[in-house]
């Protein structure tokens, strides 16, 4: 990965220079909601769990997860979202997935594709690039905040696969089963983490190479901005130039 970026990266990078406090509370309002469908315990609903501790992460207040979990378990108005993934690739041949939730399917469905041909993209159909992707335990942890070591001992002790060096920040890789036994671990051992989440990670990369880089950069950037969408994942690889960029 020396001289390339992932789009996670550069994500992290944007969402802490654009503090986007306003959409991150509205996305994991609705992933408390769609998760509190198959209960209201975050005990017993991993899922629920997850996104309740995300939304603590970001000092979300109690109130606000409180009234996101009573919506999706039916006890206030407000629970009715729908869950949809669109496949397809980006400007140079890098596959995307974007994950949405929204309260008019026919209008998300309308609007990612425009996106997608607007930009250069092709959308494609349900199975086109998901092969491409594990859905994993994804944490990411500032690297003046642990050592690798440290990293090693505590994370692969408590379930993690894998270590690994994005530039800025460490990537613990675990099966979404381990992703608290995981987090609890950190906690004890006082790490803090930057994000920490299920998320779609590519197999393999491909090079997005300089001429279709901005314009793969683009369209990213709009299908984050969209208010519908929850998450972007791609197997793009840019090079630093064009990440900074």
């Amino acid at each position: 990965m020396s001289g390339h970026s992932k789009w996670a990266t550069i994500k992290h990078k944007k969402a802490s220079l654009d503090a986007k406090r306003g959409k991150m509370f509205t996305r994991l309002i609705k992933e408390i909601v769609i998760a509190a469908r198959s209960g209201g315990d975050p005990d017993s609903n991993a899922r629920l769990r997850t996104a309740v501790t995300a939304a603590k992460a970001v000092s979300m207040p109690a109130e606000n997860i409180k009234r996101g979990i009573m919506r999706g378990t039916g006890e206030l108005e407000g629970g009715q979202i729908d869950e949809i993934m669109f496949e397809g690739y980006g400007p140079g041949g890098a596959a995307i997935m974007v994950s949405t939730a929204t309260d008019n399917r026919n209008r998300t469905v309308s609007e990612m594709r425009h996106m997608f041909s607007k930009q250069g993209g092709n959308m494609g159909e349900v199975g086109s690039v998901a092969w491409m992707f594990d859905r994993k335990s994804q944490i990411l942890i500032e690297k003046e905040k642990a050592t690798e070591d440290q990293l090693m001992e505590f994370a692969l002790d408590a379930g993690a696969d894998d270590v690994r060096d994005e530039g800025e920040n460490w990537e613990i890789l675990s099966a979404p089963e381990s992703h608290h036994t995981v987090l609890e671990a950190l906690a004890k051992a006082g790490i803090p983490t930057v994000e920490a989440e299920i998320a779609m990670i590519p197999k393999n990369l491909v090079e997005v190479d300089a001429k279709h880089a901005n314009a793969m950069m683009k369209i990213m950037d709009l299908l984050e901005e969209h208010d519908d969408v929850q998450n972007v994942y791609t197997n793009a690889d840019f090079g630093d130039e064009e990440a900074e960029g």
